[in-house]
């Protein structure tokens, strides 16, 4: 919890991506507070106060994805809404002059999208939601310590350039500093 107020924050992209690890832990521990306490709260060292603040926040995440059907697959609508405001500041981003380099990102990273929209990916989600995908799927290969192709390195570098891009636009456009 306390990571992903500081993510938020900070960089949106890691925040989503952090956000659905924490809801692949929950569903890992079988949505079961007991266990999530057991193999996550209590590895942290922190104050008590500090993990009922965490046990708090992960009660609240299940009760979310039980109230919105998401205990096996997919994803909290908070997350949801937070790739459509960044796919909203995407497409203003592209439309406006004033962001050459933006589209310059994005443009490097298109090939890829499009690779990945056509191995599969979901063609109804917005193209944004495919880079995420792209990204969260890469961090799994990782954390299984699996090998990672150099052609899947080039799409992690041009998508995450993109994504980080966009987190930075999306802090300007939060505090008001964005002009299109």
């Amino acid at each position: 919890m306390f990571i992903s107020k500081q993510l938020k924050e900070n960089n949106i992209a890691e925040y989503l991506i952090y956000m659905w690890q924490v809801e692949d832990m929950i569903r890992a521990n079988g949505c079961d507070m007991e266990k999530i306490k057991k193999n996550i709260v209590d590895s942290y060292p922190l104050t008590e106060e500090q993990k009922v603040e965490l046990t708090q926040w992960y009660i609240d995440l299940i009760e979310m994805m039980r109230r919105e059907n998401v205990m096996e697959k997919g994803h909290l609508q908070i997350n949801k809404n937070i790739i459509t405001w960044l796919t909203d500041l995407h497409l203003q981003l592209l439309r406006s002059s004033k962001f050459p380099y933006y589209s310059a990102a994005y443009y490097k990273a298109l090939p890829y999208i499009v690779e990945l929209r056509a191995k599969g990916a979901n063609k109804e989600e917005p193209e944004l939601e495919t880079c995420f995908e792209a990204l969260y799927g890469i961090l799994l290969l990782k954390l299984q310590k699996k090998e990672i192709s150099e052609e899947t390195k080039k799409a992690q570098q041009a998508i995450s350039g993109l994504l980080a891009m966009l987190s930075n636009y999306y802090i300007e456009d939060k505090k008001g500093e964005l002009e299109f």
